[in-house]
This record gives C-alpha cells, structure tokens and sequence, in this order.
C-alpha cells in the first residue's frame, strides 16, 4: 500500500515538476529531483525523530478499592533546550515516578511541571545530570494551517516498543468530539496511533510539531486524533507561568446557533446561545438565562454556528480574568441586555482519593465537574470510589458512588473525617468489630453495617 502512495506521489511530483520547469524554460528532472518526497519526509523526521522520548511512569491506582502501583508507557517529544518534554495528561496521571528514554539511550528522571486533565496535556522537565550533553528539541508549528490532505507523521513508542513513524494524512482538522472538546478541536488523521503513541508528537513535512498524539481506535481502521498544537502553544504558557493551567469558570453551558444534533436553529448569524446556566454559578448568580444570545464579552464579539466553534468560544471564557467583572452584551427575547459576570477559579477537575485498609474500599472527594450526579446531592463530601473483592465492604453491601453521610454518630464531609474515623476504629477492632454506615445512594439514605472481624490482607 505504501509503495502505491509513493508511487502515486511521484506522479503528482513528477507532473506539477515538470509544468513548472516548461514554464520557466528549466529542466523538469532537476525540478523533480528537488521535489523528491522521500526526501522531504526523511528531513521533516530527521528534525523530530531524535526528540521524541519513551515514557514510563509508576503510578498509583485507586479503583480496585485498594490502593496498587502500576507501570504505565507512553511518549513525549522534547521542545526546549532545557528538557521541557510535551505529553499526555493521562501518561503521567497519578504518577508518582517518571522516567524517560531517550533517542540516543540515555535515560533520566523527570519530574511533572504542571498538567491539565481537560485539555489532556502535561509538561515535564528532565533531571538531566549538569555534565551531561545538549538535548535534542523539537519545534511546535502552526496547526491552523493545516487543511484535509497533508501529510502528517505520528511519532512514538507503540505498545511499549521502541520508536517508530507511521505516516497519513489530516482526514479532518477541526474534529469535534462531543464530551472531549471542552476548550480545544482535534485533528483527525489515518497515521496509525495505537496504546503507547500517547504524548508522541504529530509532525508536519516541514519537521515542525503541529499536535501531540492522544486518542486512538481499535477497530474501524486506522483513525487517530491529535491535539492541535495551537492548543497546545496556551496550555504550555500557563503551565510554565503557574505550574497549572487557571480556567476560569463561569457555569456557562452553551449551545451554537445551527445546532443539527438536537434539530434546534436560531436564527441570525452572531453570538452563541446560552443552553442552560450552572447552580451556584457565576453566570447563575449574574442572571443569565437560558436560550439568552451572547453577543459580546468584554467587547469582543463570539459568534458559534456549529459544534465546531464552541471549543473556541469556551476557551476564551476560560481565560477570562479572575475575580473580575466582565460585561456580556446579550439579546433576551429579541432586546438588547447588559450584564456583569465575575468568572472564578475552577479548580480542582476531580477530588483526591484515600485508601482505608481493613476496610477494603476507596474513598474519594465529590467534586462538581468530575461527579455532577453526586454534587446535586452533596456540594461537599466523599464517595466510595472502589471495593476490593473479596473484602469486608463487598461483603457489607457497600457500592461505588455511595455518598458517606455518618460512620455510627460521626459525620463525614472531608477525608480528614475519614482518615480520624479509621484509625480509631482500627486500634479498636476487638472491642468493635462492627460499624454502622449511613449513606446516600441514589438520593435515598441506607444504613449498612460494616463487619470488621475478618482480615482478608492475611489470608
């Protein structure tokens, strides 16, 4: 198949080379010879190939309902002369050792610079030893330029195996994916991305970084899909400035003017309609509602015809400033309105998780934007996160997702509480081997007892 494609290509080459010589009276050989797309893509490799590094983390798991260690693989591309090295948020979840091989054999520890879950990338800096050699660097490109048809090359470590390139094309450069587009597009391409090529970097034929490898299929041929590195420019420059990335939120939920999922349109061509509003929320607390048009923020003008558009629209909400008022020029009903919002900080994405031994389960912090289902109930609290088969809470009856209300007459709302909790009822087994559990499962409060007499971790 690729002999085809090259042989195709050749063709193209040969063609376009040799109207170009007829028209400026040259040679339509040499044209070829500089047009060479072996040649072209060799170079373009040659600049990133020695950059892309080999990743692999220990990492901490709590699903199980126990706390495990887990070697995880992934890859990365270097793209500073210090080591900086561009990846997955999902490579170095958790992790609590990273280490990376590098193209020449080197391998070095690296510690986590700053990373962010909804846009799915991490930064990390190499502990590169002070006599130790340069470091290869790659450059990030410019992904708004790329159109269907241009090849690109995905780079990494597939499958935990060494290096490797495979090449396509961009199917689609402005790919929405509902659930996985919160601030930023993808591009599609037919470049095999399989487990491994995580964090490997999308390169283009000018040897420029234009994506970072992140999702992959199975099944139904080839078809991957890249960060853009346009994204990925934002992302690194708040990372570098705070060791994070500081979205601001303001409870917007929003919905494009032709919106085909739902066969809703609204008609005009400016703004972006406000699908529903958050509880608790800045936009809520502001008085926006519902099916409002938003024309302005700030006085600059957002417009969103399609899916595609809400990435962009929602990025520039997240990098609102904090904690200070922002005026939305919006269309109610047809007459112009004026508000104020104050956007705050997001936060956290997901709560910490806690171990309880002897119990057998995880526990873990509510949080609004990772457990929606659980925040309506309780704004603050901790959930089962896993149970541990066999063990004492999976024979209690216990499930994930429960929400913990009291253990006997305490009441749980930290993991503070639950930390204080199991230590004394612990070191107190053999007088009180059994602990009575209220808690919410499905908005209904269930009493179950928790038998402590068996340890399971001995047999």
């Amino acid at each position: 198949m690729r002999t085809l494609i090259y042989g195709w290509l050749a063709m193209v080459l040969a063609a376009g080379a040799a109207i170009a010589a007829e028209k400026a009276g040259g040679d339509a050989e040499g044209a070829l010879a500089r047009l060479d797309f072996r040649q072209v893509i060799a170079a373009a490799k040659d600049k990133v190939f020695p950059a892309v590094v080999y990743i692999k983390c220990l990492q901490e798991s709590h699903e199980s309902g126990q706390k495990i260690s887990q070697e995880v693989a992934g890859s990365g591309v270097i793209i500073s002369a210090k080591g900086e090295v561009l990846t997955n948020w999902h490579v170095v979840e958790k992790a609590v050792e990273v280490r990376c091989l590098l193209y020449d054999g080197r391998a070095m520890d690296a510690k986590v610079t700053g990373s962010d879950k909804d846009t799915d990338l991490a930064l990390l800096e190499l502990q590169a030893p002070a006599d130790s050699k340069g470091l290869p660097f790659a450059v990030l490109g410019n992904s708004d330029v790329l159109k269907e048809g241009d090849f690109v090359m995905a780079m990494g470590a597939p499958w935990g195996l060494s290096r490797s390139v495979s090449m396509g094309i961009v199917a689609c450069a402005r790919r929405f994916l509902p659930k996985h587009s919160q601030y930023s597009l993808w591009l599609q391409t037919d470049a095999s991305i399989s487990p491994g090529n995580s964090g490997g970097p999308l390169v283009n034929t000018a040897g420029e970084v234009v994506g970072v490898n992140t999702r992959g299929v199975l099944y139904g041929g080839d078809m991957g899909f890249a960060v853009p590195s346009n994204t990925i420019q934002h992302i690194v420059a708040q990372i570098r400035e705070f060791g994070k990335v500081n979205w601001s939120w303001t409870g917007l939920q929003l919905q494009p003017l032709k919106d085909f999922d739902r066969n809703i349109y609204f008609e005009g061509t400016e703004g972006v309609i406000v699908a529903e509003t958050d509880p608790e929320s800045p936009a809520r607390r502001a008085g926006l509602q519902a099916r409002d048009r938003i024309l302005k923020v700030g006085g600059q003008a957002v417009a969103a015809m399609t899916d595609e558009d809400l990435p962009a629209v929602r990025r520039m909400l997240g990098l609102l400033p904090k904690y200070k008022p922002v005026r939305f020029d919006l269309l109610r009903d047809g007459k112009p309105l004026t508000v104020e919002l104050e956007p705050r900080e997001k936060g956290k994405v997901e709560g910490e998780e806690l171990d309880c031994p002897r119990w057998d389960l995880t526990v873990r912090e509510i949080n609004q934007f990772d457990n929606p289902d659980l925040f309506y109930y309780r704004t603050q609290g901790v959930f089962i996160y896993g149970i541990k088969s066999p063990g004492n809470a999976a024979n209690s009856g216990l499930r994930p997702h429960d929400i913990l209300v009291k253990i006997d007459d305490k009441e749980v709302a930290t993991l503070d509480d639950i930390k204080a909790i199991r230590k004394d009822t612990v070191d107190h087994i053999a007088t009180k081997p059994r602990l009575v559990f209220s808690v919410l499962r499905s908005g209904l409060l269930r009493q179950v007892v928790l038998d402590l007499s068996r340890d399971y971790s001995k047999e």
